[in-house]
């Protein structure tokens, strides 16, 4: 028989000890994956002030490109893109499956009918429209492929398409402007 002082003193195979090693196994993960978070959202917050950055930089060259791919793109129909004028605020948001970053920059855009098109005789081609055009931030820099969403304001736009934007810093873009 064992004496009772070696009773006393816990084995490595008492479940007391094995609990104490789970907690301390679930608190380390746990406190892993709170640094892990902190980290994912630190970058991601770098890279968001960095594609703000770059486009406030890059803005007028970006306007151009839009208006001269939105232009070749024949869309409307019979219709020739006259100006374009960009405003002020663009709102960002992050694509929810990729992770990209959009710009949504409102413009108002004004047409002249082609000559000897469809829309000649259409009294409303000299009426301005609104539109919203989109920039992407993807391999750290910003693009457009002169995509323009017709009759909808930027904040009309992101809410259109929420299921797969997520709005950002809204403000992030305009206070890179100053």
């Amino acid at each position: 028989m064992l004496a009772d002082a070696d009773r006393a003193c816990p084995t490595p195979y008492d479940g007391g000890m094995y609990l104490l090693m789970i907690f301390v196994v679930l608190v380390m993960l746990t406190a892993a994956g709170f640094a892990v978070r902190f980290f994912l959202r630190a970058r991601s917050a770098r890279r968001l002030l960095k594609a703000a950055q770059q486009y406030s930089h890059d803005r007028n060259s970006l306007e151009q490109t839009f208006f001269q791919t939105a232009a070749a793109s024949g869309k409307p129909r019979g219709l020739k893109w006259k100006q374009c004028d960009f405003h002020e605020n663009p709102l960002l948001a992050r694509d929810r499956s990729t992770g990209e970053f959009y710009s949504l920059t409102g413009v108002t855009v004004s047409f002249e009918a082609i000559a000897g098109g469809d829309m000649e005789d259409v009294q409303a081609v000299g009426n301005l429209r609104c539109a919203t055009a989109v920039f992407v931030y993807r391999d750290s820099r910003w693009t457009t492929d002169g995509q323009v969403i017709f009759n909808l304001e930027p904040h009309e736009a992101l809410q259109r398409y929420r299921d797969s934007l997520e709005p950002m810093a809204d403000q992030i873009l305009a206070a890179g402007n100053e």
